[in-house]
């Protein structure tokens, strides 16, 4: 497995990056491959390689906005035991604190951050999560919290990411009255920072979910199966903004390798019918907004009901199979989906810069 952890550095890379630009426009333009060729600019040769290569070879790149300095592995020597990253060529110094790594791949590196690429190395321990037979289940919503986490066999119910549709209808008017007034320029970047925002959240919640799996002593994570969500969900238009502009994929990623690190298995249900099924004695009740009545007495919470309905095994009340996202992965022809994980780990992509 291969995560990148993001480190702020100190230094200032300007005339570097400045030429690694020159570069990258020069490689686009003439599609050279050869360092000989841009001696002139400056650059070390590992690095301009390397920026050639990424540039060159791309023949749908036409104009270069921003270039990053790309530092292959040769160039790279890290000190494990003061947990020290050093750059030769650089001449850079930086601590990092994440642990468990096999080897470092590349860094790139701009005018703020490194971003460190490491390879994970996958080792089997009988000890880990994934002996348990537990399970939580996870509706994942567009209205009120972006994930309802519940564990069958205690009960008990997280209700995570509330600020979700605020921030959907937060944005909307804001970019509404910007293109109104023509500045299509800020309207871009409002909807970069909305990303922005949105990435951030997915980290928060999915981070959260493992947690809860490993603290509850879970061995599987069961998720919805969410494709062509916005083509078969029937919603009121006052929440369509809200699915279209939420990345329920980049979430559902997010929690698949934080909870691989641990040892977790994730696995995918068949959503139809899990807001209207009883969780208590499988029959289909009604439900209104986010209330939930069966026949039999039983009252819940409509998105609760679902994730309870999520988490139990497959049977015969139950529209659809769960099929773990590894077997889903063969099935396609993935031939690198990890055996098994790392324990005792957790990290995010963009963990607290130093």
């Amino acid at each position: 497995m291969i995560l990148t952890y993001k480190l702020k550095h100190s230094k200032d890379f300007s005339e570097e990056l400045s030429k690694a630009k020159q570069i990258a426009e020069y490689a686009v333009k003439t599609r050279s491959n050869t360092s000989a060729d841009v001696k002139h600019f400056g650059l070390k040769s590992m690095i301009a390689n390397q920026i050639l290569r990424k540039y060159g070879r791309d023949r749908k790149t036409k104009n270069v906005k921003h270039v990053n300095l790309i530092v292959p592995n040769q160039g790279i020597f890290v000190d494990r035991a003061l947990k020290l990253i050093i750059i030769p060529c650089l001449k850079l110094k930086s601590c990092y604190h994440f642990s468990g790594f096999e080897k470092v791949n590349q860094i790139e590196i701009d005018k703020e951050y490194a971003y460190v690429s490491v390879t994970i190395p996958e080792s089997q321990n009988n000890n880990n999560s994934s002996s348990s037979k537990n399970v939580i289940g996870i509706d994942l919503n567009t209205r009120s919290h972006i994930a309802v986490v519940s564990n069958p066999d205690t009960g008990k119910v997280w209700k995570l990411g509330k600020e979700a549709n605020h921030i959907a209808v937060k944005y909307r008017e804001i970019r509404r009255k910007l293109q109104k007034a023509g500045k299509y320029r800020k309207v871009k970047q409002l909807k970069d920072r909305q990303s922005r925002i949105i990435r951030n959240l997915n980290h928060h919640i999915s981070k959260k979910i493992v947690e809860l799996a490993k603290v509850n002593n879970c061995g599987i994570i069961k998720l919805e199966e969410l494709k062509r969500i916005r083509q078969r969900a029937r919603i009121a238009r006052t929440f369509r903004y809200s699915l279209n502009s939420w990345s329920f994929y980049q979430l559902q990623k997010f929690v698949e390798y934080k909870a691989k690190l641990q040892g977790i298995a994730v696995s995918y249900v068949d959503p139809s019918y899990t807001s209207q099924t009883c969780s208590r004695c499988g029959q289909i009740g009604d439900r209104y907004n986010k209330s939930f009545k069966c026949l039999c007495g039983h009252v819940d919470h409509a998105d609760a009901n679902a994730s309870f309905n999520i988490g139990k095994p497959v049977s015969h009340c139950m529209i659809g199979i769960g099929r773990l996202h590894t077997d889903s992965d063969v099935c396609k022809g993935s031939t690198d989906t990890p055996k098994s994980a790392t324990p005792m780990m957790m990290e995010t992509l963009e963990p607290p810069t130093l």
